[in-house]
């Protein structure tokens, strides 16, 4: 069998980009630039109260593992309590779907994204900030609705409110 990869990426703890988005902070450990588009891998930590709003993006397979801590993944198809060990998958479809942070403590998660591009609508949409650092929410003005609205457009995402899950 003929090795068709060029290199070998070796990205250490403190590489690749960090992000503060929505109250919780991200790095970016592999990005679609490095793997043709195929997929990407992010390290996300996620304070107490931390997590997405309800979501859907079709053409994207999501999948998290939680190094340590504790989230609640919500979805159409009801609530589960991932703990430490725990795998989520979010296949393609666009199944809406989100997580929160209910536990006292830091959640971390490893998220694959397959194809790549979430990455850069968490690039676009947050602020470049060392991996660990959290920045307060900003204010939802009406100007910020419209730049998430666009970038959720551009990225193929949908944004549910957020009760959208609860029954």
């Amino acid at each position: 069998m003929e090795n068709t990869q060029k290199t070998v990426t070796f990205v250490g703890p403190e590489e690749g980009q960090g992000i503060a988005m929505a109250g919780n902070s991200y790095r970016v450990i592999i990005s679609g630039r490095q793997t043709d588009g195929k997929y990407a891998l992010i390290d996300m930590l996620v304070p107490p109260g931390g997590g997405p709003v309800p979501h859907a993006h079709p053409d994207v397979q999501e999948s998290f593992y939680v190094v340590d801590g504790e989230v609640e993944v919500k979805s159409e198809a009801g609530s589960y309590i991932a703990g430490k060990g725990s795998f989520v998958n979010i296949p393609y479809g666009g199944i809406v779907h989100c997580f929160c942070n209910k536990s006292n403590q830091m959640a971390h998660l490893l998220c694959t994204v397959m194809p790549a591009g979430m990455e850069d609508f968490f690039m676009e949409a947050g602020e470049p900030a060392p991996f660990g650092t959290f920045l307060p929410l900003p204010p939802m003005t009406n100007e910020l609705k419209s730049k998430m609205g666009a970038l959720s457009e551009k990225y193929g995402q949908k944004m549910f409110p957020p009760d959208y899950l609860d029954k």
